[in-house]
């Protein structure tokens, strides 16, 4: 463990307070887990123990956290024999959990319009930051959330009350939870579900970008989870309108701690390439070092 993380990861027996599953094997799932919870931002994750049987922990991003009630909530595909066993774990199970891990996303008062991008499993992160934001008075954040998915999004999408100018009018699909919070959301998908956006998420921020001027895109930041290729293709969106943009990367772990050096990525310095491990160095990292 990184002495930057020492003292700031718990490790604790954590107890299944809801298992929710949703199609195409998704399946949200909340623990109690106080430490964690208390500690917890948008962007960190935590290291999980799916079964008894099965040795390697599962890194799960944190979708939402509730220090005063003391859970932490996550959102996860199934694959592989891992996933299965932690889907098969009951209300009342108790689960071993390792959190909160790593780097979470900074936001800037001087950039309040934030651009949440999310694909996939990657989606956890974005409703975590649009809820932390939320709670926030600082400044007027002005939250947009964009997700993406080929499969089955894990809620039952509905039509959005909430006019975002600059996206497609045929693309009215939104998270519910979202829009009870008043929080601006649109789905994106080419599995063609009714009022998503007909192509990738990064298509669909692109519009939007498209559709600003200079003073209001000079308030825009933009802050990702998911596939590989999407982070890939959002930086080069960022790129094209001159925005900031921190991604938060998904790879295979083992410690998660910074021990096994197992998850690194290349990525630019000052001094120039380094190798950096995802887990603590980030999983956050501003997107033009990597991509």
């Amino acid at each position: 463990m990184s002495s930057s993380s020492r003292g700031t990861i718990y490790l604790e027996d954590a107890r299944v307070l809801q298992q929710l599953a949703y199609d195409g094997d998704q399946f949200v799932l909340r623990v109690e887990a106080p430490k964690c919870a208390a500690r917890a931002e948008p962007g960190s994750f935590a290291h999980l123990t799916c079964d008894p049987s099965i040795p390697m922990r599962r890194p799960l991003s944190i979708m939402r956290a509730d220090a005063q009630a003391g859970w932490i909530e996550m959102l996860y595909k199934v694959a592989g024999p891992g996933l299965q066993a932690l889907a098969a774990r009951k209300k009342g199970d108790t689960i071993s959990v390792l959190g909160p891990i790593g780097r979470p996303f900074t936001v800037h008062p001087e950039r309040p319009r934030t651009l949440l991008i999310g694909g996939g499993v990657g989606i956890p992160p974005m409703v975590f930051l649009a809820e932390r934001l939320r709670g926030r008075s600082d400044v007027s954040w002005k939250p947009l959330v964009l997700m993406g998915s080929e499969i089955p999004f894990p809620f039952r999408t509905r039509p959005s009350s909430i006019i975002v100018p600059g996206i497609p009018t045929s693309t009215i699909a939104c998270m519910p939870m979202l829009e009870e919070w008043g929080i601006a959301s649109r789905l994106a998908s080419k599995a063609d579900y009714p009022g998503c956006f007909d192509g990738f998420v990064t298509a669909l921020a692109d519009a939007w970008l498209a559709s600003l001027g200079p003073a209001e895109l000079a308030e825009v930041e933009i802050f990702s989870c998911g596939p590989t290729p999407m982070l890939e293709a959002t930086a080069k969106v960022a790129r094209r309108y001159g925005v900031p943009c921190q991604v938060s990367l998904e790879e295979f772990m083992a410690c998660a701690v910074g021990g096994c050096a197992g998850c690194t990525v290349r990525v630019q310095t000052p001094d120039g390439p380094a190798m950096k491990r995802v887990c603590v160095d980030g999983p956050v990292f501003d997107a033009y070092t990597v991509f």
